[in-house]
């Protein structure tokens, strides 16, 4: 027989689970305007704000419904919070902490007519409202000498739908590959370089491809005691006395074909010159950066600054305080990829995208007021320490829990809330000084194949050094470069790349030339050969004999017929290809028609534009 066990089982312990009751009380507005919150962010855009500037755009509901304008404000303000959700998550996720509330339940439908009611103009208001400096002058990386740092820039790869209303706005990008999959919007901003909050904003067509252009018109935001901060895309002299007017210094990198008179030289290694009119400093160093793993990267830079006192701006100081440009371009990551997470906007037409892009805007402002506010209960703390993340996320939370929408008035009032809390538990480490290689992932950008020689991996960086480059003075014998005077004969110009091609295939006109023997023939690299010629053969300049030759395109016969002087004669293909100007746009990017991928050229003698059948 088995052997029994004498141990017994002991009995079962009676397990007690504690549960504790949280009761929150949750305060928002009565009735209808119930769902009409951005959570705690709300305390940054009160109602009576918002209703304020629906009244002066005249947008108020005219009878009360369950979807009233005030509500539309913050409904649209809450789909930049969650860019990944359609129309009927949005307003559950602002219905969703109003327990015990009849919330009104809607359609997708009434909620697009909500939008189209409203437009962009109150959008556009309460960004007005909410824009301008946030940190105090004390607070770190703010200001320069006591003038407060800015920089403007422009964004160009908001992606929006490919609908024939926006491309007939935007146009369309066309690559060295093809066209570009979505239009692009073109924004330009100016922002506060210390706390990345932003100034102003404007919004460009496709005409509106130079950056100049489109910051001129925020230069009433400038005021005397800032400083602006610009890249070589603002090199313009006019632009910069324009900037000068205003009252605010500038400190902008110049173009290297620039080369402006030495006037005189100053003991720091800069000089004074003078750019049509408007008396400004150059700096011209080189600066190199050494890493720990034993690379170096440098560059040239010449500065254009009106701080002419090299006592009070050592030109130094001025070098290393332009890198502070880049903080815009932070602002724009932000926007770009931690708000959208690099979704294409929403809207397929002009009104819809400029309410879409006003309300991210006004929602990245108020969040950078609640980041910055948080930093400064602590002194000392730069603004570039707090975490963009942090705040986003923990917004979106207090949107579905419907938190801290209308403080108790009751209550002591409090400064950082949940948001602010939360920048302060997840400061960012000091910031290290380190560089890296630029990586890009778009195939058909124009900065695919461009190699700075920088190292994959980010490194730290263990010194830097700026040597200046000091020119010589100024030659008072020496003749001056002066504009040709009218009448006066040009001199000659030096061959251009097609001049040099186009000698090269009438040597041989009946060899087909690739376009390896021709990169070869002329020392030119193979690929920027090959996207030039295809460029030429759609422009007609020359003709593609082959997959990969290419021979020149002869000019067609003379016809001096009556009819075809008055230009009602459709004109012969290649002498209209002949006569289409090539734009003076990069080779990479280049907006074009809405409609279609080609120009309407215009008969010789004729205002009347061509077909386009008689040269596609």
């Amino acid at each position: 027989m088995p052997a029994q066990s004498d141990t017994t089982s002991p009995p079962a312990r009676s397990t007690t689970v504690g549960t504790t009751t949280i009761t929150r009380t949750v305060t928002v507005a009565a009735g209808v305007f119930a769902p009409g919150h951005l959570g705690e962010l709300t305390r940054y855009l009160p109602f009576e704000l918002v209703d304020d500037v629906l009244a002066e755009t005249r947008t108020v509901q005219r009878r009360l419904r369950e979807l009233p304008s005030r509500t539309g404000v913050y409904f649209v303000l809450a789909l930049g919070l969650f860019p990944r959700l359609g129309y009927a998550r949005v307003w559950a996720k602002l219905c969703a902490g109003l327990a015990g509330l009849a919330a009104p339940v809607v359609s997708e439908k009434a909620l697009r007519d909500l939008r189209r009611r409203l437009g962009p103009a109150p959008l556009k208001a309460l960004f007005e409202v909410v824009a301008g400096p946030l940190a105090q002058p004390r607070t770190p990386g703010t200001c320069f000498a006591g003038m407060r740092t800015v920089a403007f820039d422009g964004l160009n790869s908001l992606k929006v739908p490919d609908t024939d209303r926006n491309r007939g706005w935007m146009g369309r990008i066309r690559y060295r590959m093809g066209f570009a999959g979505y239009p692009t919007l073109r924004l330009m901003c100016l922002a506060e370089t210390g706390t990345r909050g932003l100034l102003g904003a404007t919004i460009g067509a496709a005409d509106d491809r130079d950056e100049a252009t489109l910051a001129g018109r925020l230069l009433p935001l400038l005021r005397p005691g800032m400083l602006v901060l610009l890249d070589r895309g603002f090199d313009a002299a006019a632009f910069l006395t324009a900037v000068h007017r205003t009252g605010a210094m500038l400190l902008a990198r110049g173009r290297s074909q620039r080369v402006p008179p030495v006037l005189r030289h100053l003991p720091d290694g800069s000089y004074l010159s003078d750019l049509d009119g408007l008396a400004v400093r150059i700096i011209e160093a080189e600066v190199t950066m050494s890493g720990t793993d034993g690379t170096a990267v440098g560059d040239r830079y010449r500065l254009i600054t009106t701080l002419l006192d090299a006592d009070r701006f050592p030109a130094d100081a001025l070098i290393r305080l332009y890198h502070e440009r880049w903080e815009i371009e932070s602002a724009y990551l932000a926007l770009r990829h931690t708000m959208l997470d690099g979704h294409v906007l929403r809207s397929g037409d002009r009104a819809g995208l400029e309410q879409e892009v006003w309300a991210l805007l006004t929602l990245y402002q108020l969040l950078r007021m609640a980041m910055t506010t948080a930093v400064e209960t602590r002194p000392g703390t730069n603004p570039d320490r707090a975490s963009f993340t942090s705040a986003l996320q923990t917004a979106r939370d207090q949107v579905t829990a419907a938190a801290g929408i209308c403080p108790d008035p009751d209550q002591p009032t409090d400064l950082l809330g949940v948001i602010g809390r939360a920048v302060l538990a997840t400061l960012l480490p000091t910031r290290r000084a380190r560089y890296s290689a630029r990586k890009v992932k778009c195939a058909t950008s124009r900065y695919l194949n461009r190699d700075d020689g920088r190292p994959a991996a980010s490194t730290a960086v263990t010194g830097i050094e700026i040597r200046m480059h000091i020119p010589p003075p100024l030659d008072p014998t020496r003749r001056t470069r002066s504009r040709r005077a009218p009448g006066q004969p040009r001199a000659p110009r030096p061959p251009t790349r097609r001049d040099r091609v186009t000698a090269l295939l009438v040597s041989d006109p009946r060899r087909a030339w690739s376009g390896a023997e021709l990169a070869q023939a002329l020392q030119i690299p193979k690929h920027n050969m090959l996207t030039q010629l295809a460029e030429w053969t759609r422009l007609g300049f020359i003709t593609r004999t082959h997959a990969g030759s290419y021979a020149l395109d002869p000019p067609p016969l003379a016809d001096h017929s009556p009819a075809r002087s008055r230009g009602s004669c459709r004109p012969g293909r290649r002498e209209e290809r002949g006569k289409v100007q090539r734009p003076q746009r990069s080779e990479d990017e280049r907006p074009c028609a809405a409609t279609s991928g080609v120009h309407t050229p215009r008969a010789p003698g004729s205002d009347t534009p061509t077909p386009a059948t008689s040269w596609t």
